[in-house]
């Protein structure tokens, strides 16, 4: 059974240059390996940072396993609370990694929501989304997050900052990277509306709403998929940023960002590895995610192969 499912992905055009592709192949086997180890982070890290049992202050700062006054019980140190940094970094991930698929699926939804009835309305109201688009594209996605968490966090009374910061988060991430999804199914709704299958779709009397998104949409996933994927990097950046400046999930929920801030404040004490390893750890994900976005871009679309 197995084997015949194998052998289906490798005959498939798309699975045969997957398997082909050794960056492709090592990039999802990083990624997936993150994705797991911080979906079950309580079976797979060493210990439990946030529970008072498993930490002593009289572990702090202990260095890495190799290093001199290193411990075999932490392989890479601990933190100034004594917390064991594999396993903080192994939970921590799971929080970056939820803000950035949650937000990154937000901008998708309405991006593409946007991009695909522009494309097919057109009118007043292409040109009114389309501006909203350019404009928002001049500005940097730091910043448009920037001034959104601004902004929500002056609506949210004081007491609920820390139980809605992820959420906030979610959504400040998400409006600053819908217009790249708006502008890539605008253009391709513009082509698809005039193709025949939808003229036919017209006369046999479906409604706009079974066209754009049952017959149209379909057809323009490919470069959607391609975005979300090169854009869920850029989220988890994002999120690592805000963190890091100290506008993103509270410190009682560390992310790879708030624990990067966090050993920015030793590193020039000597304990480097408190944030070392978890700048180390953040750049390693961002970058299996973005070698496996580059692959699909050359797959889904030859045209656009790099030479």
């Amino acid at each position: 059974m197995i084997s015949q499912v194998i052998n289906k992905i490798i005959n498939n055009d798309i699975g045969y240059s997957f398997v082909k592709s050794k960056i492709a192949v090592i990039s999802t086997i990083v990624f997936l390996t993150i994705l797991i180890c911080s979906t079950f982070a309580e079976l797979v890290a060493p210990y439990n940072p946030f529970d008072p049992v498993n930490v002593s202050l009289l572990d702090a700062f202990t260095p890495p396993v190799w290093a001199d006054g290193g411990s075999t019980n932490f392989v890479l140190g601990t933190d100034q609370q004594g917390r064991d940094m594999l396993s903080t970094i192994i939970y921590g991930s799971r929080i970056s990694l939820i803000v950035g698929f949650a937000s990154i699926l937000f901008a998708m939804l309405l991006g593409t929501f946007l991009g695909v009835t522009s494309g097919f309305f057109g009118g007043r109201y292409e040109i009114i989304v389309m501006r909203f688009t350019d404009v928002q594209l001049t500005i940097p996605s730091i910043l448009m997050a920037l001034l959104v968490d601004g902004i929500a966090r002056g609506f949210i009374s004081k007491s609920l900052h820390n139980d809605m910061a992820i959420y906030v988060l979610i959504f400040a991430i998400g409006i600053s990277e819908w217009p790249q999804f708006a502008r890539v199914t605008r253009a391709a709704t513009l082509v698809e509306k005039n193709k025949e299958y939808i003229l036919a779709s017209r006369i046999i009397g479906l409604s706009n709403f079974l066209i754009m998104f049952k017959h149209i949409l379909p057809n323009i996933l490919r470069p959607v998929l391609v975005i979300f994927t090169i854009g869920l990097a850029l989220a988890i950046i994002t999120e690592s940023t805000l963190s890091f400046l100290g506008v993103g999930v509270p410190p009682t929920t560390p992310s790879l960002g708030t624990l990067i801030r966090f050993g920015n404040d030793f590193l020039f004490s000597g304990e480097w590895w408190i944030t070392f390893f978890p700048a180390v750890f953040l750049v390693v994900l961002a970058l299996s995610i973005n070698l496996l976005g580059d692959w699909m871009r050359d797959t889904l679309n030859p045209k656009l192969k790099t030479r």
